[in-house]
């Protein structure tokens, strides 16, 4: 195809392309609206980005004017292969919003108001926020409440309608991505919403457990250090069934997060080992080859081997100290960190003459030394370096142990 000239004034500032809905913000600027409603909600941007002014006001006006131009111009040069923008639905406002949420009286006007929910989100992020704005993330807690509260007694037709319902509600709830003071009156609502999650990843479908998990991750990134301290055991029951039940990936790393999140909060370790989390992180790490899912994995375990009871189930489980272990070298420098400290934190505190011998047998010595030898992480280095010093005399008539080791860190 033949190139041709486009006029300057056509291009998205941001992007580069065609405009084919120039919106203008309040600074005077105008861009393609999917660009600058990726750079205000998505990026969580609140500048201008060419004058750097802040933009008090996100509503964005339609440019009819340049867009009539661009259409104009596609048209004039069709001959080059130049495709005619379509004019662009306008976006939804507050009142339509409203007036669909207060018609949604039945549980079948509900579904109806779900469907069409769903499809307003999937346009555009300027649908969502107006969406959010409108009262529809108040409106998609309340079905989430009700299906809390249906009763064990329910028919089992009732409760398949209420689980699709409750799914559905949930999905759309994510893909909102809720603004932060959204998820904040989330967390506030009374009758717990965390509560609610917590019986949806108890007995919901696998799909609105997922969307349970994504959402319980996007709110504890939001939560006050004292609703994090609060957090109930049950949460974590569920959350680490999540992972055993291994439902997605994306599903699990959000429960990952959740536990790099409120780990370090009050009594949540000691709830995430009684939870059985430290056994079932050891096998999803045995399957695990993914580079950022290991190192999640071996960031919680770092985590939970800090406390007495973690460290008691990972030198417990039969292939505990082998995994981490063979993670070193063998994924990236912060998975090689994660697991020289999770050994660091067993050869300080847990190191009974059974475990050192383990650790002996299973190769975890070798693996020490290697890491001294290769080109690796200098912190990585230090830690493995402190391990074999603190018990060079247990380890001394190992093959393993270089001599020049064994002459640094007399026993």
């Amino acid at each position: 195809m033949e190139e041709i000239d486009v006029p300057p004034f056509f291009l998205c500032p941001i992007s580069l392309e065609i405009m084919k809905d120039p919106v203008t913000v309040t600074t005077g600027i105008t861009y393609d609206r999917e660009s600058i409603e990726k750079w205000l909600f998505s990026g969580k941007n609140t500048t201008c980005p060419v004058t750097k002014q802040v933009i008090s006001d996100t509503e964005l006006t339609p440019n009819h004017t340049l867009r009539r131009l661009i259409q104009s111009w596609c048209t004039l040069n069709a001959s080059y292969g130049i495709e005619r923008i379509p004019t662009p639905k306008p976006p939804i406002n507050k009142a339509q919003i409203a007036k669909i949420l207060s018609n949604a009286k039945s549980p079948q006007q509900q579904i109806n108001c779900l469907h069409r929910l769903q499809s307003l989100a999937a346009e555009n992020a300027t649908n969502k926020r107006c969406m959010e704005a409108a009262g529809a993330v108040d409106f998609l807690a309340t079905i989430v409440f009700s299906f809390n509260s249906m009763d064990e007694e329910e028919s089992s037709e009732d409760w398949v309608d209420s689980s699709k319902v409750t799914e559905e509600a949930l999905s759309i709830l994510y893909n909102l991505q809720v603004s932060e003071a959204g998820l904040k009156n989330l967390l506030g609502k009374n009758g717990d919403f965390l509560e609610c999650l917590t019986r949806v990843m108890e007995r919901g479908t696998y799909e609105s457990r997922a969307y349970a998990a994504l959402l319980l991750k996007s709110l504890m990134e939001v939560a006050d250090p004292m609703q994090l301290m609060s957090l109930r055991s049950q949460i974590f029951v569920e959350a680490i069934q999540i992972l055993h039940d291994n439902i997605s990936q994306q599903a699990s790393k959000a429960i990952l997060h959740f536990l790099i999140n409120v780990c370090p909060w009050g009594r949540n370790m000691i709830k995430a080992v009684e939870a059985g989390a430290v056994s079932i992180l050891i096998d999803l790490l045995l399957d695990s080859f993914e580079k950022r899912m290991c190192e999640m994995i071996l960031t919680v375990l770092e985590m939970l081997s800090s406390v007495a009871e973690g460290r008691a189930e990972l030198v417990g489980h039969a292939a505990g100290l082998a995994v981490v272990s063979k993670k070193i070298l063998r994924v990236s420098h912060v998975a090689s960190e994660r697991a020289v400290r999770i050994l660091l934190a067993v050869a300080k505190f847990s190191a009974t003459p059974i475990v050192l011998q383990e650790m002996l047998q299973i190769g975890v010595v070798a693996k020490l030394c290697l890491v001294l030898q290769m080109d690796c992480n200098s912190r990585a280095k230090e830690i493995a370096r402190e391990i074999l010093k603190l018990h060079a005399g247990p380890w001394k008539n190992s093959p393993c142990m270089p001599m020049n080791l064994l002459s640094s860190f007399p026993a």
